[in-house]
């Protein structure tokens, strides 16, 4: 194992400030991202979605369960496995019952998507000892339209908004020459607004691992965190000047 240099506190602390103003202007990047990407225009979803779940059938609106925002995640399960991704699965896997409650404070559900039957989608979590909503969209078009099952001969011959041809270009074959149709990860938001629903955004691929808590993934809906800075009440004029960057 090779060790890190060596240094005195005065030098360590030197290397710790000038770190600090680049993680200062990676956050004020994240942030303007993050404001970026709510106002992104959204899309009405006009094809009738339906899913197997624990309880029956269900429309993509009943997934919401009457709250005004719902991330899915695309979890990779191909309906010939008997078990579950494992990348996927160690992500599943530190998905917490309090991640759970903090999301619906901020009125927004979390359900998994898969394209296996019903019958495997809950063998798999029963195994994994999971508590969260996971439907299964077999026989739908939902994973073909959200860009998580490729199928060149449908049409659906793009990953992470990229063509297989320019995959192939760019070294990696294996994503056109793989057997069809074959499933990626891949995590969509959406918005419901009154007997409407609308796609806002959607990330694949390595944006998939940049995860942070519940404020993480409130950063990629439309309605983001929902909460303003308030004023402690009683606090003097020396205080408030005084505030800490806390969003550094």
């Amino acid at each position: 194992m090779s060790l890190r240099r060596i240094a005195t506190r005065e030098e360590w602390l030197d290397a710790r400030k000038e770190l600090l103003a680049k993680e200062k202007e990676l956050t004020s990047q994240r942030d303007a991202i993050s404001a970026e990407r709510r106002r992104l225009p959204m899309v009405p979803i006009d094809k009738d979605y339906v899913f197997d779940g624990p309880n029956g059938t269900v429309r993509l609106i009943d997934v919401f369960e009457g709250r005004p925002q719902l991330m899915i995640y695309h979890f990779m399960f191909h309906p010939e496995w008997e078990d579950g991704c494992p990348s996927c699965t160690a992500g599943i896997d530190e998905v917490s019952a309090g991640f759970l409650a903090h999301l619906h404070t901020r009125d927004t559900t979390f359900a998994l998507v898969s394209r296996a039957p019903l019958a495997k989608l809950e063998r798999w979590r029963a195994k994994q000892g999971w508590d969260l909503p996971w439907y299964s969209s077999f026989g739908s078009d939902f994973n073909y339209d959200f860009g998580v099952t490729i199928d060149a001969s449908r049409g659906f011959d793009q990953y992470n908004f990229r063509t297989l041809d320019e995959y192939a270009t760019m070294g990696q074959e294996s994503m056109k020459t793989a057997d069809q149709p074959y499933d990626m990860p891949g995590r969509s938001c959406f918005l419901r607004v009154d007997s409407h629903v609308f796609h806002t955004y959607s990330q694949y691929a390595r944006g998939l691992e940049s995860t942070g808590g519940s404020y993480y993934f409130l950063d990629l809906t439309a309605l983001g965190r929902q909460e303003e800075w308030e004023e402690p009440k009683g606090r003097s004029e020396s205080a408030r000047t005084a505030t800490p960057d806390f969003a550094y």
